[in-house]
């Protein structure tokens, strides 16, 4: 099929959220997810879109009906408990969707917080768990201090720190705090430079990017973020990769390489879900790791200081002057927050070739999309 063909005669300006929703849901049902599940991902899938993560938003579902059809991501899978100390949870995700066996997870990680004062959840082998915030919001929503380590077991696309190929993912760390009487500040980043779906969405775009980001299948400095996306040329071997990909750059050199190994060992290890070291393959499914721990202020003690505390802090950090190119002092979470109301309002960009493979995905499993 000529996808160049298919992109002119579905572009479109904007996409708004509900409809999006709908026809989302409707892959996943027809891929074989019940339509409760179907929502819940579609919503999620969106969400990330909304809060300006497009990354992680729908142009993530052409690769779940890809690892459907792999057999690694397993609809209606529900999370397993292996371990249940009460306050310490040792989870299964059994390839099910992340957005459900991670929401699964992490509500009865804050049940157990509620109760005990504090959980600490092991979640593994749970599909794509998508925007990691999510689950931070979910806490801070209940009053808990939340933190997640997250390793991701598919390609390796991020380089250590001195070397020249892609050794593991972009494994994110995120952190979600309450702030009494205001919203709550969620910091949610990958430890690469950027995360990998951002590559796509700029090669899917004909963008370069800023110096920094990516070194090249040969290890050298480059702009063009389709060498982490499509293959430079064949393997040596012939092998499975299909040929060499470039790597993405951890952030803050050294610093970022080593919190990426912390979420590794973390995510991956400690949980149970494991780590990567093996040559890369053509595998779409993507499985993550997450270690979460939460914390009730309230059972602490530390509530009322930590309310005025935070409170405090967070106003003297608003009254810096505003630098060079800023407007004024921000706090995680509020760019997301800002770009939801937007983009409900004015509708969500998605860019020719996204939807076009998302169009595609659709026809594959049976489904005619129309336009949203």
């Amino acid at each position: 099929m000529d996808l160049s063909s298919l992109h002119e005669e579905i572009a479109m300006p904007l996409l708004l959220a509900e409809p999006l929703r709908q026809q989302c849901a409707a892959i996943l049902t027809a891929a074989g997810s019940a339509p409760a599940e179907a929502a819940q991902v579609a919503a999620n899938l969106v969400l990330a879109n909304l809060s300006g993560h497009d990354s992680h938003g729908v142009g993530m579902l052409p690769r779940y009906i890809d690892a459907v059809a792999e057999g690694g991501l397993r609809p209606n899978t529900s999370v397993r408990t292996n371990v249940d100390l009460g306050s310490l949870l040792a989870l299964d995700g059994q390839g099910g969707y992340g957005q459900i066996v991670g929401v699964q997870a992490t509500e009865m990680g804050i049940a157990r917080a509620r109760q005990h004062g504090s959980c600490i959840v092991t979640l593994a082998h749970a599909h794509h768990l998508g925007r990691i915030g999510h689950f931070a919001e979910m806490a801070t929503a209940q009053g808990l201090v939340s933190l997640h380590f997250v390793n991701v077991l598919s390609r390796p696309v991020v380089a250590a720190w001195g070397g020249g190929d892609g050794r593991f993912g972009t494994n994110p760390c995120c952190i979600g705090v309450p702030l009494a009487g205001a919203e709550p500040f969620v910091l949610d980043f990958a430890t690469s430079r950027v995360a990998q779906g951002k590559m796509r969405v700029a090669h899917n775009k004909g963008e370069r990017v800023p110096p920094g980001y990516l070194i090249d299948e040969q290890g050298r400095p480059t702009d063009d973020p389709g060498v982490v996306v499509v293959p430079q040329n064949q393997g040596a071997d012939g092998g499975a990769s299909g040929g060499l990909f470039g790597a993405l750059m951890t952030f803050g050199e050294h610093k970022g390489y080593g919190l990426a190994v912390a979420c590794e060992l973390l995510g991956g290890a400690l949980t149970g879900g494991g780590t990567w070291h093996k040559p890369a393959d053509a595998t779409r499914s993507v499985f993550n790791g997450m270690l979460t721990v939460l914390i009730d202020p309230a059972k602490l003690g530390t509530q009322a200081s930590f309310a005025q505390e935070a409170q405090e802090f967070i106003a003297w950090l608003r009254q810096s002057p505003p630098g060079a190119g800023f407007d004024a002092v921000q706090i995680a979470g509020e760019p997301e927050r800002a770009a939801r109301r937007a983009r409900e309002r004015d509708g969500i960009d998605v860019d020719e070739a996204t939807w076009g493979e998302i169009v595609e995905a659709g026809r594959r499993v049976g489904v005619s999309l129309s336009s949203v």
